[in-house]
């Protein structure tokens, strides 16, 4: 098979669909890997290294139009989206339910689309997520950190305190991959950390792990407020796999934050936890809302593109090889996980949370298999 490996043009986005040494395994598999110009040369991986790995240069135009599989980080920009065409095999992360202008282009270009972040493994995971998700959570203390400092409109608070000196509160709103990995770094910086969570398993687990150093609460309504209103910083790291996320924290609630307090919203690629969150980019990251600081970085990895890329093919090698290998309608029939990752196939949206979100018709998993050529 043709895999083709474009350069991403989203904002501040250095990462890159293969690393040479996977490039390496597609070519000793006997399948063709073009990648454009410099793809990887902001983090390291020079022109040079994707040829001696065995892949052809290529500008982006003749990349799509001879590719047949086109493997990516984020999801395709409007001039991507552009170049898809009828039958090409699209894998890389989507996030269509709050972006229906993405979601209509794509069914537009009768390409089969397939998204890390909904294909699952057998314990229920969602192993192409969780890389990232590992990178963003650790990466949301060091932001609010840095974003609770006077300079960038935060409150002067240090997250560790100094003797004599109250810590600062942490509060997590989800205790998955994105939350497990921001607890690590707060309580590794010394601060005074709240992980709320629906599930009392998640509950359990935390505090058998950290015992007395956190303090882990059922998320209702009322202790989500209590919570929120004394926190300095507000890490939002909740899932719904493929669906919007939930609006956990209402434009009336932040009103009564502490000002200065900072709110982290991980969730914003799927649209956001809090009411008052919009997307924003590594080149202008926050903005203020009624004196609380939001950030709202969309591609929160791309800022440590060279260890998220690294992290990212070691659990997308595997699937990429087997759609070359086998062909999409092969694999998809042989993994019923990567099955769970195809969005769309063929002009036909496929993923029942994006369809609810976005009040589009659902076609079956099996039939838009069965249709798949």
């Amino acid at each position: 098979m043709h895999v083709g490996v474009p350069k991403e043009i989203k904002n501040h986005e250095y990462r890159v669909g293969l690393t040479p040494a996977a490039v390496a395994e597609l070519v000793m598999h006997g399948h063709q890997v073009s990648i454009e110009h410099d793809a990887g040369a902001a983090i390291g991986f020079s022109d040079a290294d994707y040829q001696q790995a065995g892949a052809q240069l290529a500008d982006v135009g003749t990349l799509f139009a001879e590719a047949q599989l086109i493997v990516k980080v984020k999801e395709p920009q409007a001039a991507e989206r552009a170049r898809l065409r009828e039958g090409q095999i699209l894998f890389t992360y989507l996030h269509l339910a709050p972006d229906p202008e993405q979601t209509n282009d794509l069914l537009a270009s009768g390409a089969t689309c397939i998204a890390y972040e909904t294909v699952t493994d057998a314990r229920g995971h969602l192993p192409l997520l969780a890389p990232m998700s590992e990178v963003a959570g650790r990466m949301a203390i060091q932001a609010g950190a840095g974003c609770l400092e006077k300079a960038r409109g935060g409150r002067g608070v240090l997250l560790g305190g100094v003797p004599g000196v109250p810590r600062g509160k942490v509060v997590i709103l989800g205790g998955g991959v994105v939350g497990s990995n921001a607890l690590a770094m707060a309580v590794g910086v010394g601060a005074e950390v709240t992980v709320l969570d629906k599930s009392p398993d998640v509950l359990r687990r935390l505090d058998a792990e950290y015992g007395n150093r956190i303090q882990t609460l059922y998320s209702t309504a009322t202790t989500l407020e209590q919570e929120v209103i004394a926190a300095d910083l507000v890490v939002g790291a909740v899932l719904i796999p493929g669906a919007a996320a939930p609006k956990l924290i209402s434009a009336e609630l932040i009103a009564r934050m502490q000002p200065g307090a900072v709110l982290v919203d991980v969730a914003i690629d799927q649209g956001g936890c809090a009411e008052t969150s919009r997307p924003t980019t590594h080149a202008e990251p926050t903005y203020i809302v009624d004196q609380v600081v939001h950030y709202c970085v969309a591609n929160m990895p791309g800022a440590v593109a060279r260890t998220a890329t690294q992290a990212l093919n070691n659990a997308t090698l595997p699937f990429v090889l087997a759609l070359a290998n086998k062909g999409v309608r092969q694999a998809l029939e042989d993994d019923p996980h990567l099955l769970n990752g195809l969005n769309i196939a063929q002009g036909k949206l496929t993923n029942v949370g994006v369809g609810d979100a976005l009040n589009i018709a659902v076609q079956p998993l099996a039939d838009a298999l069965a249709a798949l050529s």
